[in-house]
């Protein structure tokens, strides 16, 4: 077993046989009454035994009837950092810093926050002195999202940023057991490992899935702050649920709706297409058009479509037109093992052309990238799902607008939200 005190704010299952008696540690049945007390989950598959388990939080290790959860309540003293250990000296707007302001005042209140601002704003940024804050009053603090690819995204910001200091970053394709840094960035997933271990709990991409959807991931994140701890949540697409939490008083909202260069979210272009996307291996000469317009401007381009059966047809037909010889093309989905490197290959130019699911719809960043969304109109296609997606573009100060192309055969209502919303902020 390793040091106790370095599993400070951990929780594990443990055997009745394998438990270690020691001060600081507790221990609850892992289930109780049918539910799973690590996510929270009603449990009702069994075992070849006929003991239940449960499934809702199986990827991180299974828990079965009779277990014990274990939590490690050790209190661990950390640092107290001058300033907080920020060493960025970039500057922030007028607004961003009002809203970086705000969230200080926040969490010093002891305040949870909703911070809606649009995509392109500079949340991480705004993040900043509310992280330094906490760490110079010797908090521990952990910055969460639902996507791997945020995760990966922000780890590097924030470690230009706070240089000092040794941050863990955590998701499940790193495959490591969490450390005891006084800065942590992982998944939600990740926050079940947790119970009671941070001041100050970030959640970027709020509304993203599959935390959005997923009560387990909800429970996970609750019992991952402290008590007294502040939770503060970011989006460009708020729920009606975290905005009924602001009416109820439960959250304090600041509003942030221009992006930091000052520019305008980037109004989609809507183009209706009669016959299909792709017939034959060929792609609509229309939609062959726009591609080949991004790719002679010199943009690199995502191209989105619904499902992951779709990718392997759209690339076939890609690879066969003359003009795009010689692209860098490829395809990308959440289950993809290479994943990761092709998002870093078309961040780095290697690749001119990512054909994705709604995976890279949200806390990505690339320069100068256009996008165009094959079937906007499928339901998988929510109105905050087309907004982010849309978000990609423009988010450079030197290029603040470009296209975003809404293909479809039926104008759908999410379509038409998308739209409202988007010329909405940009009032």
């Amino acid at each position: 077993m390793e040091n106790l005190t370095n599993l400070a704010g951990r929780q594990w299952i443990s055997s009745q046989e394998d438990f270690i008696t020691s001060a600081g540690l507790t221990k609850v049945s892992a289930i109780v009454n049918k539910h799973c007390q690590r996510c929270g989950a009603r449990v009702s598959a069994t075992l070849p035994n006929g003991k239940f388990y449960c499934r809702a939080c199986i990827g991180i290790g299974r828990v079965v009837e009779g277990d014990l959860l274990v939590r490690n309540g050790v209190s661990r003293t950390f640092p107290h950092w001058q300033n907080g250990g920020l060493t960025w000296r970039g500057q922030l707007t007028n607004q961003q810093a009002e809203i970086s302001h705000k969230l200080v005042t926040n969490f010093q209140k002891g305040q949870n926050t909703l911070v809606h601002a649009v995509t392109g704003a500079g949340k991480t940024e705004m993040m900043f002195y509310q992280v330094a804050k906490c760490l110079a009053k010797g908090g521990r603090c952990c910055i969460a999202s639902p996507r791997i690819d945020v995760v990966n995204e922000l780890f590097p910001r924030f470690k230009a940023a706070f240089t000092d200091l040794t941050i863990g970053k955590y998701h499940g394709r790193d495959f490591n057991e969490p450390g005891l840094e006084q800065l942590t960035i992982c998944t939600t997933h990740q926050l079940l490992k947790f119970f009671r271990a941070f001041d100050l709990l970030i959640i970027d991409e709020v509304d993203a899935f599959p935390y959005v959807a997923d009560p387990q991931l909800h429970f996970g994140a609750r019992h991952a702050v402290k008590k007294p701890g502040v939770c503060t949540y970011l989006t460009a697409t708020p729920t009606r649920a975290l905005l009924e939490q602001v009416k109820t008083g439960e959250l304090k909202l600041v509003r942030l709706q221009r992006r930091f260069h000052g520019g305008l979210l980037p109004v989609p272009r809507e183009r209706l297409f009669l016959r299909p996307y792709l017939a034959k291996g060929k792609i609509h000469p229309q939609l062959l058009k726009e591609i080949r317009l991004a790719v002679k401007q010199g943009h690199p381009l995502l191209l989105f479509v619904p499902r992951i059966e779709q990718i392997p047809r759209y690339l076939a037909a890609l690879k066969q037109v003359s003009a795009l010889s010689g692209l860098g093309i490829a395809g990308v989905h959440a289950s993809d093992p290479h994943r990761l490197e092709k998002v870093d290959q078309f961040r780095r130019g290697e690749l001119q052309l990512l054909v994705t699911t709604t995976i890279l719809e949200r806390g990505v960043t690339f320069k100068h990238v256009w996008v165009i969304v094959v079937q906007a109109d499928d339901q998988i296609y929510p109105a905050a799902s087309l907004v982010q997606i849309a978000g990609r573009v423009g988010r450079a100060k030197d290029d603040s607008a470009g296209l975003v192309l809404f293909c479809y055969h039926k104008y759908t209502g999410n379509i038409r939200q998308a739209m409202q919303q988007i010329r909405r902020m940009n009032q």
